[in-house]
């Protein structure tokens, strides 16, 4: 059997692309000292500063937590070793982080914009209800995904094939987020743009503290290849160099650590994943974002997660795509968590 697969917004994303082309940027800048409340209409506005006291990480606990998480491996890659200990406020590992993917602009891209946001957060919540019941130590950070830059099937005015999303968007997905008090993680499909050129106009999100990071290896075109047409790929040196953007945002502005998802679904994906650097300010999750069966799911987990350690995994979930082979299921929170290392972060689109 292959352990290869399209991941979930491969072809898909370049279904609404129109809609893209004339999202707008004007939403009031944030310094990422101040809470930030979204009004109706979207826009933000600073009201009081933000509270920085945050516990000291209790090492036992942290250290129990990951030996929970690594699940009785025996491979001795789980727990990852040397890990440097988080900086305090951190979510990761004493809770488990479960979000809803999408864009609003489209249906086909996931939950998230597929649904009004109050029908939404009424089936995340169930989600997260059957993650509780089926493991009650861990508790649920609820949240939600956004593409922030979306892959192209067409070039654009600046011919990178990337629809970036305005910030009327991202503040309405923030206004979301804090409908139930959730996270918010903002996604980059850098087409053939590059992450260097794209986290700037994301940096005042970045600033605050209940937002974080994702990128997709998948839409990172460094061949020049139309998205759509080939798989994509980062290197350690891209990972590392978001890492330390990020650290950079929270040194500065006094912020809890960020968590950082990366999408794997292919080896090629991720290379060198042994250069990988870890930080107490920045928390990694290497996240399994291939669909189809269960057994197809679980052999990539096992080989390009599980098998290539970083520090956390992560687990997406599709509802449409994984329905489509026998047995026509979801995979449930219970087979999941038969998994080593156990998912620190799962994601349904």
């Amino acid at each position: 059997m292959k352990f290869t697969q399209l991941a979930g917004t491969f072809l898909i994303a370049f279904t609404s692309v129109a809609l893209f082309a004339n999202c707008s940027s004007d939403a009031k800048k944030n310094d990422g000292k101040t809470k930030t409340t979204v009004n109706a209409s979207g826009d933000s506005t600073g009201v009081a500063p933000l509270d920085t006291t945050r516990e000291p990480i209790d090492t036992a606990k942290y250290n129990a937590a990951l030996k929970r998480q690594a699940n009785g491996d025996t491979t001795g890659r789980w727990p990852v070793k040397n890990q440097p200990f988080p900086l305090p406020g951190s979510i990761l590992p004493f809770k488990r982080i479960v979000v809803y993917y999408g864009n609003l602009h489209s249906k086909k891209m996931g939950a998230l914009g597929e649904y009004p946001p109050k029908e939404m957060w009424s089936r995340l919540n169930a989600e997260v209800k059957r993650w509780e019941k089926a493991d009650p130590a861990t508790p649920v950070q609820v949240g939600v995904h956004y593409i922030a830059a979306v892959a192209s099937g067409t070039p654009g005015k600046d011919g990178k094939y990337i629809n970036r999303m305005g910030d009327k968007q991202i503040d309405s997905v923030i206004s979301i987020a804090k409908m139930h008090n959730g996270i918010v993680f903002l996604d980059l499909q850098v087409a053939l743009s590059n992450i260097k050129d794209e986290l700037p106009r994301i940096e005042k999100y970045l600033k605050m503290p209940n937002v974080h990071l994702g990128i997709d290896p998948e839409f990172s075109m460094k061949s020049g290849a139309r998205p759509g047409t080939k798989i994509g790929t980062y290197d350690a040196a891209d990972i590392n160099y978001c890492s330390q953007y990020l650290i950079n945002l929270i040194k500065k502005y006094n912020l809890p650590p960020k968590v950082f998802t990366v999408h794997r679904f292919t080896k090629k994906m991720v290379t060198n994943y042994q250069n990988i650097k870890l930080h107490p300010e920045v928390q990694i999750v290497m996240h399994m974002d291939g669909w189809g069966e269960p057994d197809l799911k679980l052999g990539t987990y096992r080989y390009f997660i599980q098998n290539e350690p970083v520090q956390f995994t992560g687990f997406k979930l599709f509802y449409k795509n994984d329905l489509k082979k026998a047995p026509h299921r979801l995979m449930t929170p219970e087979e999941l968590l038969k998994l080593k290392p156990v998912p620190s972060y799962i994601q349904y689109q």
